[in-house]
């Protein structure tokens, strides 16, 4: 990685700005559902206190619209993280202030602060200068360990760059060096396997992917506008039409190139989008006129399998069926099975997927869970990322750094 990272700055006795992502998923009753987020920010966290640094955590949690509104307040997070690290979490009551500005200011090494959803302020989706400016006047250094935010210019994630040293936190770091592998140096057989709803969500990746991997494995929503790109009767599942060209782009790339690019030979089709709804499993094409697509079928699913069987390196992102219904999760299921009892390099992102990896209960069994998401797949089409492009260089040295 040619980015510095925490370990490569003087932390002992400074105040630093860390960018975390805490966007984690709440149930009606305000509880966290899933704290792997959180979790997985506690490796900088923890490096930090140890070295003697004062933290100032700013993150954002849902879509506020730049007002403060209570149901988006990281209050929850404060206290599950509190509760992770033993230790008091005290949470301003702004973004940016007095408030934030004298409770930043009292912070001694070892103590933590965390700032409220910094989307309660207008100007971090803008990437607001005069926001950036007064986030970075509460600290010395700027570590960004929010890879999952990474792929937005925002005032917190690239803005605040302009002003304080910046580098990278060692989730940043770990996400950076895993994702990067499997586009620069892959072991072989490379085999990705894309769900998902959307063509339209995976078409970049796709594009980049096919030139790279040595077999693609396509299911969910998005092997309906495949399929249906091949001339191929899907019934009343949606297709996305204006994709349907694109599509065909990348079968023709996929066979002047010779790779493995596998569509579902069969399905599970049902009569409603229903738990309780009839079902079937037919071969592609015998889709019953009204029914939907919700599912790969079993003959399908063995075939992913045994391509994951021959692989050394496999990337998933998106899940393979609705899998948030019993009765269309087997495909994903399987798949979540094979690459746990894989020995290649499996790396998973995607919020869906990594759900779909604790609903199978072998989320700990991946090689590395992304935490990235959008990030993710916008990296793996070789954008740039505005949240990494503005750390310091490993090859410059930085005049702020310097001083």
């Amino acid at each position: 990685m040619d980015k510095k990272t925490l370990r490569d700055v003087d932390v002992k006795g400074k105040k630093v700005l860390v960018r975390v992502d805490f966007n984690v998923p709440v149930g009606k009753s305000g509880d966290i559902t899933d704290d792997s987020r959180i979790r997985a920010s506690l490796p900088t966290i923890s490096y930090l206190l140890q070295n003697g640094a004062a933290i100032i955590l700013v993150s954002h949690f849902g879509r506020p619209k730049g007002k403060v509104a209570p149901e988006f307040s990281l209050a929850p997070m404060a206290a599950q993280l509190a509760k992770l690290l033993s230790r008091p979490v005290p949470i301003a009551p702004s973004v940016v202030g007095s408030d934030a500005k004298n409770m930043a200011a009292a912070l001694k090494p070892g103590e933590l602060l965390m700032l409220e959803n910094v989307r309660f302020h207008p100007g971090e989706e803008m990437n607001d200068p005069g926001l950036a400016k007064d986030l970075s006047s509460l600290a010395d250094v700027f570590v960004n360990d929010a890879f999952g935010a990474a792929h937005r210019a925002h005032s917190s994630t690239a803005g605040v760059a302009a002003y304080l040293p910046a580098v990278a936190g060692l989730l940043m770091e770990k996400e950076i060096t895993s994702l990067g592998s499997l586009i620069s140096n892959p072991e072989r057989p490379f085999v990705t396997i894309l769900g998902g709803a959307k063509v339209a969500d995976k078409l970049p990746v796709l594009t980049n992917l096919v030139h790279k991997v040595d077999a693609l494995l396509i299911g969910g929503g998005v092997a309906q506008t495949f399929l249906a790109a091949n001339g191929i009767h899907m019934g009343a599942s949606p297709i996305e039409g204006d994709m349907m060209d694109d599509a065909r782009k990348v079968l023709e790339v996929s066979r002047t190139r010779g790779i493995h690019l596998e569509l579902p030979v069969d399905v599970i089709a049902a009569d409603a989008f229903s738990e309780t709804a009839h079902t079937q499993v037919v071969r592609r094409g015998d889709v019953p006129e009204g029914w939907l697509v919700l599912d790969i079928g079993p003959q399908t699913t063995a075939r992913f399998i045994e391509h994951i069987k021959k692989a050394r390196t496999v990337f998933w992102n998106g899940p393979l069926g609705v899998f948030e219904m019993a009765p269309f999760r087997a495909g994903t299921d399987a798949v979540a099975q094979a690459l746990a009892d894989s020995p290649a390099m499996t790396v998973v992102g995607g919020g869906d997927s990594l759900a779909a990896l604790e609903q199978a209960g072998v989320a700990s069994r991946i090689k590395y869970l992304s935490t990235g998401g959008g990030a993710s797949l916008e990296f793996l089409e070789g954008r740039e990322l505005p949240g990494v492009a503005a750390l310091a260089d490993r090859r410059q040295c930085s005049a702020r750094a310097r001083e």
